[in-house]
């Protein structure tokens, strides 16, 4: 499956569903959907991005998922049986993350902090440093467990997956999503 630029740049705006089951643990959070995202209506769908090989690489999943076509069902279910949920901090695609302004981040992270509320995961992962830092006001936080409590939750900051994060690879991130996980208590 392929699209080209004229047909990716349709779904700009566009909003995709969280992925949240019964059972979340584990939310990882991603800036924004992009165009291809969008199109699949599937989160961290463009094909090359790392999310997915990492989580399996980490032990999260079982089994590599590939949702450069979309979700399957079987894999959605996968997901949520492990207690892993996917949200945003902005629901609207766009080409690039530069495209979202302060505000839209800001105004996207008190959103967020609602969502996590009702879903009452144990730990959510925001994935992206920068992005964490806009939306949040926190312009020191690093990477890892920040010491803020969400409703109850523990959050950190792990890597972007994106190819676009080049001096991450996807032993790095299974390494950085691994400890969230275990956190959660998805291993053992």
């Amino acid at each position: 499956m392929g699209f080209t630029k004229d047909e990716l740049m349709r779904y700009r705006g566009v909003e995709v569903a969280d992925l949240v089951g019964d059972d979340c643990r584990l939310l990882f959070v991603g800036i924004n959907p992009g165009l291809w995202t969008a199109a699949v209506g599937a989160h961290f769908a463009r094909p090359g991005n790392r999310f997915y090989p990492a989580l399996f690489r980490a032990g999260i999943v079982d089994r590599l998922i590939d949702a450069s076509a979309g979700m399957s069902a079987d894999d959605r279910d996968l997901l949520y049986r492990r207690g892993v949920g996917i949200t945003n901090v902005v629901a609207r695609a766009t080409a690039g993350a530069a495209e979202l302004s302060a505000d839209e981040l800001r105004s996207g992270g008190r959103d967020l902090r609602e969502r996590v509320a009702k879903i009452r995961p144990r730990v959510v992962a925001v994935a992206g440093i920068t992005a964490f830092r806009s939306a949040f006001g926190a312009p020191r936080a690093v990477a890892g467990r920040q010491e803020e409590r969400w409703a109850g939750a523990q959050v950190w900051v792990v890597p972007n997956p994106s190819g676009l994060n080049a001096h991450e690879t996807v032993d790095s991130l299974a390494v950085a999503y691994a400890a969230p996980a275990r956190a959660a208590g998805l291993f053992g």
